[in-house]
C-alpha cells in the first residue's frame, strides 16, 4: 500500500508530481541536491495552488491541507520512509544512474523505484538499481497538474505486483493511464517528437516561417499549440535528447535530429526556460526568431 511518496528532483516535473500526489492525500518528500531549487519548487507549487483557488478549482482548505503534506529536503535519508520514489531528474542516463546508486541504499527493501523518463530504456535503467523487479516507468506529461495522461512502462524484470501498485497510485491521482512497451520514447514522444522535428526541418528548409508553420498546424490540424511553440515549451535540449534516443535506439534515418535543432541547443537557445528558442520570450509577447 503506497502512503509515502518520495520525489527526486524539484524541477518542473518533480514539483508537478509532488503537487498532484499531495492533492490526492499522499505524504510527499521532495528531494533535491540544491536547497534553493527546493525553495523555488515549493513556492511554485504554492503559487499554482493559489491560482487554482482563485479560479474555483480548489478550496483554500484543500490547498492548505495539500501543502502540509509536502516536505522539501536536501538529505537523501529523508526518502527512507517512502513506499514509492519517483525520479524526475533531467533526461540524462548517466545522471539517473548516479541517483539510483545513491538512493537505493536508503530505501526500504520493498519500496518501489520509478522513473519519469520520457524516452530512455526502463530495462536498462533498472539494471543500475538493486531492485529491477520493483522498478518501472511512470511517465507524467507536462504540466503535470493539467495533463490527464500518464504512461506506465514495465521493464523486462518488472513484477506484476509493482505494476499493479503503480496503476493504483496513478488512478488515485485522477489520471488516465496508457500502457506502453519498453521501446525508445514509448507512445506519446515516439509520435510527437518526430512531428516536432519535421516542423523544424520545414523551417530549416525555408518552406515556412515560424509563424506560418505554427499557424498552419493550429488552424489546419486543430492543434492547440503550434509544434515550434510546443518545442519551446518542452525545452529544445529535451527535444534533441529524445530524438537522439530514437535515432540511436531504432537506427532509422527518419529520426535524425534536424541540424537547426542542434544549432539552437548549441547556442543555448533552449526555449521558454532560457528566454529564447524558436520564439524570443524576453519582451512583453513572444516574437518568432525566424
Amino acid at each position: 500500500m503506497i502512503k509515502n511518496v518520495g520525489i527526486v528532483g524539484a524541477g518542473q516535473m518533480g514539483c508537478g508530481i509532488a503537487q498532484v500526489a499531495a492533492m490526492a492525500g499522499y505524504k510527499v518528500h521532495l528531494y533535491d541536491i540544491a536547497p534553493d531549487r527546493i525553495e523555488a519548487g515549493l513556492a511554485t507549487i504554492n503559487g499554482n495552488m493559489a491560482r487554482q483557488v482563485s479560479s474555483g478549482k480548489l478550496t483554500e482548505d484543500e490547498r492548505k491541507k495539500a501543502l502540509t503534506l509536502i516536505k522539501g529536503s536536501s538529505d537523501l535519508t529523508d526518502l527512507s520512509p517512502a513506499d514509492l520514489v519517483i525520479e524526475a531528474a533531467t533526461e540524462d542516463e548517466s545522471i539517473k544512474r548516479k541517483i539510483y546508486v545513491a538512493v537505493c541504499p536508503v530505501l526500504k527493501p520493498d519500496a518501489i523505484l520509478a522513473t519519469n523518463t520520457s524516452s530512455l530504456s526502463i530495462t536498462r535503467l533498472a539494471s543500475a538499481t538493486d531492485r529491477p523487479e520493483r522498478f518501472m516507468g511512470i511517465h507524467f506529461m507536462n504540466p503535470v497538474p493539467v495533463m490527464k495522461l500518464v504512461e506506465l512502462v514495465r521493464g523486462i524484470a518488472t513484477e506484476e505486483g509493482t505494476f499493479a501498485s503503480a496503476r493504483q497510485f496513478v488512478t488515485a491521482l485522477d489520471k488516465t493511464i496508457t500502457v506502453a512497451e519498453d521501446f525508445p520514447a514509448f507512445i506519446v514522444n515516439r509520435i510527437l517528437l518526430p512531428m516536432i522535428n519535421e516542423a523544424i526541418y520545414t523551417l530549416y528548409e525555408g518552406v515556412g516561417t515560424v509563424d506560418a508553420i505554427d499557424t498552419a498546424m493550429k488552424l489546419g490540424a486543430n492543434h492547440p499549440m503550434g509544434p515550434l511553440q510546443l518545442a519551446d515549451f518542452i525545452g529544445l535540449d529535451t527535444c534533441l535528447s529524445i530524438m537522439q534516443v530514437l535515432h540511436d535506439g531504432l537506427a532509422d534515418s527518419k529520426y535524425r535530429p534536424c541540424p537547426l535543432l542542434v544549432k539552437y541547443v548549441e547556442a543555448g537557445w533552449l526555449g521558454r526556460k532560457s528566454g529564447r528558442g524558436f520564439y524570443d520570450y524576453r519582451g512583453e509577447t513572444p516574437v518568432p526568431t525566424r
